[in-house]
């Protein structure tokens, strides 16, 4: 099957390697609304962006089959306002909140507030827009530089004050064809930039799957209070909900409740997920698109697997580019190397953006899988390359 991948982070290369193993032909192309995706069998979105504008409502009308929810659809990430009020309607666990579309109300809210709080911008901010303050001064300061200092632009036009909530997250992310849902395996993300979650937050510096915070009992419990009713909610409100549904959750002592949704595979939890999928991801698409999720058999390989993102000095602040980058050729051929921000010149690889690689590996346990993976890494150099080294670490006895 002749496949195009919207977008060209690790994400999108840990989709058209696990294409290419069921011998799909795969061509990758920037996220930008002008492909018309004629050429193509099958198109995936990668990215949230496209989504949110309507990529996939451009390529049906135009007869192109595309992976992804409708630009209706993907409201559930584009708008955290839209998200929690929907949330409501169809009693999702969720942390409480309130919505502003001014700052002086948002300012008095914060004033009243008796407990600790999150202040999100309500649009896209390519996973920047979300401030968890560590007191009532942090709080004015982040709410004064989203909705006066426009530190997200647009994004913050709208902003959600909502309750922190306390417990550890896992990241669930499911196939959905309009009614029925498949849960995939529960994924670990390390967001913070440091050892021991110190530092600031990243789009994410590691994963691994199977996370053991979900059992299989929990996993169908969310699966029946989270997932499903928010796929039959969508189609209850004429958009009805194909393509991967991801649900940030957060296990509190009231049980999970919901941080986000996404309307995409996550990055890394896609360059660990996948690598564990033994079916054909084109089949799984095809069939959400045709709305027969429920007749297709979806099948995981036993074990584990880990992901280690190296990073650009400085990143998730100010780093350079252009940085050769050495050994790669080294690497064993059983270790996955995912490109995240690099690009090639006459040299060679060499880096292009924050995360730049994610070396992943399957192991029988997490312990095996976490060797691997970081027995892969120490091949790789580049000047100023840093990664944490305890991704999974607080798990390995579990």
């Amino acid at each position: 099957m002749r496949i195009t991948i919207i977008g060209n982070g690790g994400r999108e290369h840990a989709l058209q390697w696990k294409l290419a193993q069921h011998g799909h032909a795969v061509a990758m192309t920037h996220a930008s609304m002008s492909h018309d995706g004629h050429d193509a069998e099958l198109v995936i979105i990668g990215p949230e962006a496209p989504l949110a504008e309507g990529i996939v409502d451009r390529l049906v009308q135009q007869g192109v089959r595309a992976f992804g929810p409708t630009q209706a659809a993907a409201r559930l990430e584009a708008s955290k306002a839209f998200a929690k009020e929907f949330m409501t309607r169809y009693g999702i666990p969720t942390a409480r909140f309130a919505i502003f579309d001014s700052y002086a109300p948002a300012e008095r809210h914060l004033q009243r507030a008796d407990y600790p709080v999150v202040i999100k911008a309500s649009g896209l901010a390519g996973g920047k827009g979300v401030v968890v303050p560590r007191d009532v001064a942090e709080a004015h300061a982040a709410l004064h530089a989203i909705m006066r200092e426009r530190a997200f632009g647009s994004a913050g036009d709208q902003v959600v004050i909502e309750e922190r909530l306390e417990g550890p997250e896992v990241s669930l992310m499911a196939f959905c064809d309009g009614e029925t849902v498949v849960p995939m395996l529960p994924a670990q993300d390390h967001k913070r930039a440091l050892d021991g979650d110190q530092g600031p937050n990243t789009g994410g510096m590691g994963a691994f799957c199977p996370s053991p915070l979900l059992t299989p009992g929990d996993i169908d419990d969310c699966a029946s209070r989270i997932l499903q009713p928010a796929v039959r909610g969508m189609a209850r409100e004429g958009a009805p909900y194909q393509g991967v549904l991801y649900a940030g959750l957060m296990l509190t002592k009231d049980g999970p409740k919901v941080l986000e949704f996404n309307c995409r595979f996550g990055d890394p939890e896609a360059q660990v997920v996948l690598p564990m999928l033994k079916t054909d991801l084109a089949e799984i698409a095809n069939a959400c698109i045709d709305g027969r999720l429920g007749a297709q058999t979806v099948e995981w390989h036993a074990g584990a697997c880990a992901c280690i993102v190296l990073a650009s000095g400085g990143y998730p602040g100010t780093y350079r580019t252009g940085l050769p980058i050495q050994g790669l050729d080294h690497v064993p051929d059983d270790i996955l190397i995912f490109h995240a921000g690099t690009r090639q010149d006459e040299g060679g690889w060499i880096t292009d953006g924050g995360r730049v690689l994610g070396v992943a590996a399957r192991g029988s346990t997490l312990r095996d899988a976490l060797a691997r993976a970081y027995a892969g890494v120490s091949h790789i150099h580049f000047a100023g390359m840093h990664y944490r080294r305890d991704i999974g670490a607080r798990w390995l006895d579990t």
